[in-house]
């Protein structure tokens, strides 16, 4: 839509004072103008090179546009911004996908000789009540009247929604645009040449703005157009798609279950037609297994650890029809499950819902291949792309986050890994990782005789939130916002703590499940923060896209899925932070670690609430779970020039074509595969290693759990998260009192578990099949590598004893306890295991042998 020309001026009350808004006098203003852009604080709108005459040029050409309009802005009567307001269906025509009352806007604002507290967030009240508001009143009516939100007077734009588009690298910018209510709708190139730039191509309804930090007062009308996917479509649901996923689940399932022992596929002397010698190595082998009245038969390699890679297409399942003989019946992931029941004994009375997280799995994937195809979600040759080419902690951030949102696969042990059982169709594409959307917190107020804070060592309360000039997980205008909220309802903001919580979880738990507590005002919704966030792999942890270099958030979400309810327990939560300042204090203390580049995300805050009626129950419950959060730190402060941000999960990932992450970055990477892997044990393994027989500490290692660094395609360094839940110290060294509770002493070889099951069986089996697959390096020499940094450490760190027969924990023992993670699951698919008590809960079946254990000479 074209702004409309008026002579009117417009006025609004702010915090500041009054804020006008008038059409821009070219001859008038253009000095004025000239010496704004010419500021260094405004370079981003790359005119500081102009001239006055250029500057009065180029705002009389605006005027002369009917697609344009430039206004000056005062506050008390001193000029102090400048605005543009414009049509995107011409200025952004292929770029913006326009809705009618679409407006686009620009925002100049004067760089101030002395800096005023509070000026941008005033000034950008003002002009998305300018952009949003309807008609008004004409200049001279008292500015009492109220007019679209605030005290106003004068035209507003009438705007149903705001388009801007700044730079991605202005972050000033995009914290004040999220403060207001802009949404990202993504990345886009604008302009030409030396006025070329990446653009966050952005929006904001009146709902937005009306729910934002800075539009109290402004009065939302109800959208006219629901732009929502309409619910009762699900283009993923189709046969094809369908059929791939309960091809590739089946196959996991057989490969996983058959892992874990619970059937034994045997030979088949009936193998395909066509399986040959490939250019990967020998052609797979062909195998069966006969349950009551249903045969499958499928070709499979097998390899070290008893890992089964089988291959999806070749799985076929026959049935005996009597008189029409054998006959082919489709391969279907749930049937296969209802077939395997006597063998695998999920309790009658968990199987439905064990089959309910396999069917949220399937259609999970089934979601993630259309996205594939349609190209909605980058190929591998994308995802490398997009990382190798990062430049700026900008880029790099947002390519990390786009490999982030493209993993497919999950959880690569446990079969039935994406079950998120309480998500409707509508909350799965505003929350699942894999679709890559951004999401604001919702924040309560908590009463804080009722709400416990803690902070590691160096952090404050006033420092965490935020103090005037000076942004925390709060910015000024939000703390000001919620203040002022609290205040309307007659309470006083210091009797409370800020909690922030899922949008599901405030739907779907706290609204109805805490209803009393609302009431009484005990919780008191605050509304939307500003900061946008997407959904990592743990799907209840948020990475802050809006300042990359802020905290991750972790927050309860009670949803079932992979045999947990992912509630966090605010118990738990208040010891959280020591825990972190421990860890992270050992590890930085330790030369060997720091040579490694070994680092953790230290979880420095977390807040929970126990004033509801389910902390006064006599048995613990899954209520007690609801309302807390924690923030932990982000990676993006930690880069270094040239280097590149990846989950670990990324190195066992394929594609929609089959094409995996880690083989094409080893490619890529132009070093041999035995250096590159080197590389890599060294930053992952070996730290590691040294953490679990120096200090008997052990954390929970897999592909989410884990940020990779790396440097022209090679990995250089690991960072562990996660460290709060799932750290433990094994033995009986020395901790702070208030660190105790990750206290479980096991015997040695259960020690050496830390290393058998969740490195060796729960990562490097799944990453030595996929290079053995690809051929880019044998699963022999993989295993001698990882043999080789074993014995490497034990040679630089000799007083440890480490890998000496019978002297400790033996990493190079001839075999090891086979700890199972489905058999878990099935037993009890809605609590695997008692977190209190993990090493009690543990499912073993029998031995298997270690590929690293000495060989004779």
């Amino acid at each position: 839509m074209s702004a409309p020309t008026t002579t009117h001026v417009y006025a609004t009350s702010t915090r500041l004072g009054e804020v006008t808004i008038e059409p821009v006098d070219p001859d008038r203003d253009a000095g004025l103008v000239q010496g704004w852009l010419a500021h260094p604080a405004s370079s981003y709108w790359q005119m500081g090179d102009l001239h006055v005459d250029d500057v009065r040029e180029y705002l009389a050409g605006l005027a002369a546009r009917p697609a344009e309009n430039a206004w000056l802005g005062r506050l008390d009567g001193e000029a102090v911004f400048l605005t543009e307001t414009y049509d995107p269906r011409v200025l952004l025509d292929g770029v913006h996908d326009t809705l009618p009352g679409d407006l686009g806007m620009h925002l100049l604002v004067a760089p101030p000789a002395t800096p005023r507290h509070g000026l941008t967030d005033a000034v950008m009240t003002a002009v998305m009540r300018f952009c949003l508001s309807d008609g008004g009143v004409p200049a001279g009516v008292p500015s009492s009247v109220p007019s679209g939100g605030g005290t106003t007077a004068g035209s507003g734009q009438g705007a149903l929604r705001v388009v801007v588009e700044p730079d991605v690298g202005n972050r000033k910018i995009a914290a004040k645009n999220a403060a207001a209510g802009f949404r990202v709708l993504r990345e886009v190139d604008l302009g030409r040449g030396a006025h070329a730039k990446r653009a966050a191509l952005s929006v904001a309804t009146r709902a937005d703005f009306a729910a934002s930090a800075l539009g109290d007062g402004f009065a939302a009308r109800p959208e006219p157009v629901n732009h929502q996917p309409d619910p009762m479509v699900a283009t993923h649901l189709t046969s094809g798609h369908m059929e791939h996923a309960h091809r590739h689940l089946a196959a996991k399932a057989l490969a996983e279950l058959a892992h874990e022992r619970l059937f034994q596929p045997e030979p088949d002397g009936t193998a395909r037609d066509g399986d040959s010698e490939g250019a990967d190595g020998p052609a797979p082998d062909a195998y069966r297994l006969d349950l009551d009245g249903v045969t499958y038969r499928f070709t499979a390699r097998r390899y070290a650890l008893e890992h089964w890679v089988i291959d999806a297409a070749s799985i076929r399942r026959t049935a005996d029809a009597g008189l029409r003989g054998v006959v082919d019946l489709p391969v279907d992931a749930l049937e296969l499950i209802a077939e395997l029941q006597p063998l695998l004994q999920v309790p009658d009375a968990l199987l439905a819902t064990y089959l309910e997280e396999l069917s949220a799995t399937l259609a999970g994937a089934a979601a993630k291949r259309e996205r594939e195809l349609d190209g909605t979600t980058a190929s591998v040759t994308g995802l490398l792309e997009a990382v190798r080419t990062a430049s700026g902690t900008h880029a790099t951030a947002e390519a990390f986050q786009q490999v982030e949102a493209a993993m497919t696969e999950g959880h690569p042990s446990f079969v039935a890994n994406n079950g998120r059982i309480g998500f409707s169709l509508r909350d799965y594409r505003a929350y699942a990782p894999e679709r890559g959307e951004r999401l604001r917190m919702l924040w309560l107020a908590a009463r804080r005789e009722h709400t416990h804070l803690a902070l590691a060592a160096d952090q404050t309360e006033a420092g965490h939130y935020g103090v005037p000039g000076t942004p925390g997980e709060l910015s000024d205008a939000e703390r000001a916002a919620f203040a002022d909220r609290l205040a309307a309802r007659g309470l006083d903001p210091a009797d409370y703590l800020y909690l922030p919580v899922h949008p599901w979880q405030w739907e779907h738990r706290v609204a109805v499940t805490f209803a009393a507590d609302v009431a009484r005002g005990d919780l008191v919704p605050l509304g939307p923060g500003s900061d946008e966030y997407q959904p990592q792999q743990s799907i209840r942890t948020m990475f802050n896209r809006t300042r990359p270099e802020r905290h991750y958030v972790k927050v309860a979400l009670a949803i079932q899925n992979m045999g947990f309810l992912r509630g966090l327990s605010p118990a738990y939560m208040r010891a959280t932070p020591e825990i972190n300042d421990w860890v992270a204090q050992l590890v930085a203390n330790d030369p060997t670690l720091r040579g490694a580049g070994f680092g953790v995300l230290r979880e420095l805050a977390s807040v929970g609430y126990t004033g509801d009626v389910y902390h006064r129950t006599p048995q613990p419950n899954p209520h007690r779970k609801m309302l807390a959060a924690l923030w932990r730190e982000s990676p993006v402060p930690r880069l270094e020039p040239g280097d590149r941000l990846v989950t670990m999960a990324s190195l066992l990932h394929r594609d929609a074509s089959g094409a995996s992450f880690v083989s094409a970055l080893v490619r890529e990477s132009g070093v041999p595969p035995e250096q590159w892997l080197r590389a890599y044990l060294d930053a992952y393994l070996y730290p590691l290693v040294h953490c679990l027989l120096a200090y008997e500490l052990a954390f929970m290692p897999h592909g989410e759990n884990l940020i990779l660094v790396l440097r022209d395609g090679v990995v250089r360094r690991a960072i562990m998260k996660d460290i709060g839940e799932e750290v433990a110290m094994l033995g009986h060294g020395a901790l702070p009192a208030g660190v105790e509770r990750i206290r479980a002493v096991v015997d040695d070889e259960e020690k050496a578990l830390a290393i058998f099951t969740d490195v060796f069986d729960g990562v490097l089996r799944h990453l030595s099949g996929i290079l053995a697959e690809d051929g880019v390096l044998g699963e022999e020499r993989f295993w001698a590598l990882v043999a080789e940094t074993i014995d490497r450490h034990a040679a630089e760190h000799p007083d440890l004893g480490a890998s000496r027969p019978g002297t400790g924990v033996d990493l190079r023992a001839a075999r090891f306890a086979h700890s199972c993670l489905n058999r878990l699951q099935l037993r009890n698919t809605l609590q695997m295991v008692d977190l209190t008590n993990q090493s009690e809960s543990l499912i073993y079946a029998g031995t298997l042998a270690n590929p690293v254990t000495r060989r004779e000479r």
